[in-house]
């Protein structure tokens, strides 16, 4: 029986994220479609979780290159 992995908890809100942001691009759409201007808000949504998305993935990729020994120049 494999050993359980303890769960990555950045992996999990870069998926999070990603999904919200996903959301919140269709959710831009259909308001500008039927002549609503809260998708400006749902636009905002996208942004702000796109950039936590990048930064959770920035982040993660920076503890494995640290747990390998290569850490990056810049």
């Amino acid at each position: 029986m494999p050993a359980q992995t303890k769960p990555d908890p950045t992996r999990r809100i870069a998926v999070y994220a990603l999904v919200v942001c996903l959301l919140a691009v269709v959710a831009a759409i259909v308001s500008f479609a039927k002549g609503s201007l809260l998708g400006i808000v749902w636009v905002l949504m996208a942004g702000l979780t796109s950039n936590l998305w990048w930064f959770s993935v920035r982040k993660r990729r920076a503890e494995r290159a640290a747990a390998e020994g290569n850490l990056p120049t810049a």
